[in-house]
C-alpha cells in the first residue's frame, strides 16, 4: 500500500504534468470508486482544471478551484499520464482528459481506492479529513499527544500505529521500522508505553519518513512504475520484508508475525 511518503512523491510528480490543462472529458468506467454520484463527479469536473495538489496522510487534494477531488489509492492505486489515443488498459477506472489530448488515468488492480468531490469550504468538516491524526512531521505530534492517545488502547503497538486517527500517513511498512528504530516490541499493548517511549516514536517516525520523502518512498509490489516514479527507501529498511535475515544491530534474524492480519518484521532481541 502506498504509505505517507510514496503518496507525496506521486503529488509531486503529478504538479509537474497536470496544473493548469482544461478537463474536457471525464470516464468513469467502475463507479464503485466513488463517493459521489457519478453524473455529479462528471459535471463537477468537466471544464474545470487542477490549479493544485495537496495532501494529507494518504489522501490526495486535487484543488479544482471551488472543488477538492479528493484520491485514496489504498492497496493498489496507480495514476498514469497517457495520451488520448493509448489502448485502455483493463484496470484503468477513471479517466480524466484533458485539452492537450493528454489522459490522468487511475489504475487499480484491486479497485479498493476511493475518490469523492468536497466544496472547498467543506474540507475541514468532510470525515475523510476529520479522521485524519497528526503527521510524523507535524509540531502538533508531542510524547504527550501519543501518551494520551495510547492510554486506553489495550491492542498491539503495531495496531494502533496504523490508526490513522492518531498518526496520519503511516501504514505497515513505516509503522515496522518506526518500532525498531524506537526498540519496542510490535506486540506490546499501546497503553503499556511510557512517555520515553512515545518520545521515541515521535522522533523515529519523523526522521524515517523525512528520509522515505527524500528517497521517493518505498519501492516494493504495490508501489512502482506509477508516472514512471520508482522509490529508493527500500535499500534503506531494517526489518520490513527482511525475515530470516540478519538484524543490522545484533545480527539475530528477523523474525515475521502476524499482527491484526498485517505481516509485522521485527527483532525479538532488539524489541523486547
Amino acid at each position: 500500500m502506498p504509505e505517507i511518503a510514496e503518496v507525496e512523491t506521486v503529488r509531486n510528480v503529478l504538479k509537474k504534468k497536470v496544473l493548469n490543462k482544461k478537463i474536457i472529458d471525464v470516464k468513469v468506467r467502475y463507479n464503485k470508486i466513488l463517493e459521489v454520484d457519478t453524473d455529479k463527479f462528471k459535471n463537477i469536473l468537466i471544464g474545470r482544471s487542477i490549479k493544485d495538489i495537496n495532501r494529507r496522510g494518504k489522501w490526495l487534494i486535487f484543488d479544482l478551484g471551488d472543488y477538492y477531488l479528493l484520491s485514496h489509492l489504498r492497496m493498489e492505486g496507480k495514476y498514469f499520464i497517457k495520451d488520448h489515443l493509448d489502448e485502455y488498459n483493463k484496470h484503468e477506472h477513471i479517466i480524466i482528459c484533458f485539452d492537450d489530448a493528454t489522459d490522468l488515468r487511475y489504475h487499480d488492480t484491486r479497485k479498493f481506492g476511493r475518490m469523492n468531490i468536497i466544496p472547498k469550504d467543506k474540507l475541514s468538516d468532510c470525515r475523510e479529513m476529520k479522521s485524519q491524526g497528526y503527521e510524523p512531521n507535524e509540531k502538533e505530534l508531542t510524547k504527550e499527544y501519543l501518551f494520551n492517545s495510547f492510554k486506553n488502547k489495550k491492542l498491539p503497538i503495531k495496531s494502533v500505529l496504523l490508526d490513522q486517527s492518531i498518526i496520519s500517513g503511516l501504514g505497515n511498512i513505516y509503522a515496522d521500522e518506526v518500532l525498531f528504530a524506537s526498540k519496542i516490541n510490535p506486540l506490546r499493548k499501546a497503553c503499556t508505553l511510557s512517555l520515553a517511549e512515545c518520545n521515541n516514536i515521535v522522533t523515529s517516525s519523523g526522521k524515517i519518513i523525512k528520509k522515505a520523502m527524500a528517497e521517493g518512498g518505498t519501492t516494493i509490489r504495490s508501489y512502482t512504475s506509477s508516472l514512471g516514479v520508482t522509490g529508493n527507501y527500500q535499500n534503506y529498511l531494517c526489518v520490513h520484508k527482511k525475515e530470516n535475515e540478519p538484524c543490522l544491530i545484533c545480527s539475530k534474524p528477523i523474525k515475521k508475525i502476524k499482527i491484526g492480519g498485517r505481516s509485522t518484521y521485527y527483532c525479538e532481541n532488539c524489541q523486547k
